[in-house]
């Protein structure tokens, strides 16, 4: 889809609109929310800074209030849904939870987002950054690429629901329906251009490079430095678990704690590190809850990374973006209000879905 230019589209669109900068927080905020349960959310962090950087570099407070908004948001959303984070996913696929179990987290995720964002609203500048005439047209064949993530998505749930087959078999059955199309617009781009294309090019859109629909390009280019990193902390994690400190934490943290407590020290320890193995190590002890308590370990690893600029990818990487005006120490000083909805979604989570603990 991003290199259909669907993602360019829409950020061009939000830029043409000419809104203001308190109408531009919001609509970031809530994109961010529901696009990153469906989309990575780094990717929807980094597409919601390039429409901050380009309405409003100008203006520090804007931007910096803007990409914490956009780093909590997107954490949020990525909460309650097994797609929408490492951390969901990683439960999903271990069997401890349903695929529709999550979705009971959507308030208390919302209630995450919208309680920081009330009271960063008022400090958002009320003004109106001027609109911007660019247009950026998709590429041939975007509308359909739409059609077929959702397809990858309905065929990773309903193959391990119906079939109890892994969910990466889903995933890629996806990149097989990727691979027919490209070959489908390799096979018909002569036919397209001579008939049915004539509006892209009137329109100045290109007809596209068939070789970014195989998917073994993509997969040339993954960060396997990210990758490998990961690895090893998941090794020294399982090492970890090997000599029986993890067994020692669990007796501690679960038994002498409590699982409620636990699990909100999880959510502020995937703040200082990575959710990850955080949850990797959860997962390792596998403490006897109940799903409602697995449900609030969930949340609270996925939200918990935004009380500090650190503590997610979707912040490391805003910092990197918005370079001098996104930093650690402006997360920080948000971070008692960022609390305050982390907080109120764990009450949340444990008032509505009380029968579950």
């Amino acid at each position: 889809m991003q290199e259909r230019g669907i993602f360019d589209s829409l950020r061009a669109w939000l830029i043409r609109k000419g809104f203001g900068f308190r109408q531009l927080f919001w609509m970031t905020g809530f994109l961010a929310f529901f696009i990153s349960p469906v989309a990575d959310n780094l990717t929807t962090a980094l597409l919601m800074c390039a429409v901050i950087l380009a309405v409003g570099r100008t203006n520090s407070r804007f931007v910096t209030l803007a990409c914490i908004n956009v780093v909590v948001a997107a954490n949020a959303g990525g909460a309650f849904s097994p797609f929408g984070d490492i951390t969901t996913l990683m439960v999903w696929q271990k069997e401890i939870l349903n695929f529709n179990d999550f979705f009971v987290l959507f308030i208390p995720s919302l209630i995450n987002f919208i309680v920081p964002a009330a009271i960063m609203h008022f400090s958002i500048p009320d003004e109106h950054p001027g609109a911007s005439d660019s247009i950026v047209i998709m590429k041939r064949g975007a509308r359909r690429i739409i059609m077929l993530f959702l397809m990858t998505i309905i065929s990773a749930v309903s193959f391990h629901s119906v079939f109890g087959l892994p969910p990466v078999i889903g995933m890629l059955t996806g990149l097989g329906y990727l691979q027919l199309f490209g070959y489908y617009l390799k096979q018909t781009r002569q036919k397209c251009v001579l008939h049915e294309c004539r509006q892209y090019e009137r329109q100045g859109a290109e007809l596209g490079d068939v070789v970014a629909f195989d998917v073994f390009v993509p997969i040339a280019r993954a960060e396997w430095d990210t990758l490998l990193f990961f690895y090893g902390v998941v090794l020294c994690v399982g090492g970890l678990g090997f000599l029986g400190y993890l067994s020692l934490a669990s007796e501690l943290m679960y038994h002498q704690w409590g699982a409620t407590y636990a699990n909100i020290s999880v959510g502020i320890l995937s703040a200082i590190v990575d959710n990850i193995p955080v949850m990797f190590a959860v997962l390792t002890m596998h403490p006897d809850m109940s799903a409602g308590q697995w449900l609030l370990v969930t949340l609270t690893a996925g939200v918990g990374g935004s009380l500090l600029s650190i503590g997610s990818a979707a912040g490391v990487a805003l910092m990197g973006q918005a370079r001098g005006q996104y930093t650690f120490f402006s997360h920080l000083k948000w971070t008692p209000v960022i609390a305050m909805g982390y907080f109120a979604s764990i009450g949340t989570h444990m008032w509505l879905n009380s029968a579950l603990f």
